[in-house]
């Protein structure tokens, strides 16, 4: 279960050059003016994920389900150690048998078992979900960026990440990742509450249904 933790790193930390650190002070609505149709311009994406509201709320769904099985793991864990510690008690004290004494090592063998295959399977669980959130995470991402550039008709837009630097310092106008970070949030929002009232829609619907 060490491993499930790392799972939940995400390898988009903030770690920016002092150049690009200059421009987060000054990008976006300091008196730069915004970039004309046409322009190339740049986008932050380790920012925008950071401070994208749904990456944060299904990351810390994520995060509620790798507690709740590190505590059922645990417990587990818990149960073996008192079971092997009872175990050697007995063979110390001579209260077993030899038949007896292999008959529980051998349960007490498939149990470490069963939990080492257990822990290895929810690790594998939490890995494929991470993978499926990021890319739920991306994909909306992309969505929102190709129907913003519908109205913007930039050029071209290039991205710059911790690991993969496009953009090694460029002008301050141009970073259109606060604009990016800011339209994101407002459709997610907006979409949550669409998403709740077609739900609540829905529940009301059934219940009519049901009490016909």
């Amino acid at each position: 279960m060490k491993q499930i933790k790392l799972f939940l790193c995400v390898a988009l930390a903030i770690a920016f050059t002092s150049c690009k650190q200059n421009q987060n002070n000054v990008a976006n609505g300091d008196g730069n003016a915004a970039p004309a149709a046409g322009s190339i311009v740049y986008v932050q994406l380790d920012s925008v994920i950071n401070n994208f509201d749904m990456f944060n709320d299904l990351k810390s769904e994520l995060e509620v389900k790798v507690e709740k099985i590190q505590n059922e793991l645990q417990a587990k864990g818990r149960d073996f150690q008192n079971a092997a510690k009872d175990f050697e008690n007995k063979i110390n004290k001579g209260l077993l048998t030899q038949a007896e004494a292999q008959e529980r090592n051998r349960v007490l063998t498939n149990r470490q078992q069963d939990l080492q295959n257990l822990s290895a399977q929810k690790e594998a669980e939490i890995q494929e979900e991470q993978t499926v959130m990021l890319n739920k995470v991306m994909d909306a991402v992309e969505t929102y960026v190709k129907k913003y550039n519908q109205e913007k008709k930039f050029a071209l837009i290039l991205t710059t990440t911790a690991a993969t630097t496009t953009v090694l310092c460029g002008e301050p106008s141009l970073d259109i990742t606060n604009d990016i970070i800011e339209g994101l949030n407002n459709e997610y929002v907006k979409n949550k509450k669409k998403s709740s009232t077609d739900s609540e829609t829905e529940t009301k619907s059934e219940k009519k249904e049901a009490a016909k």
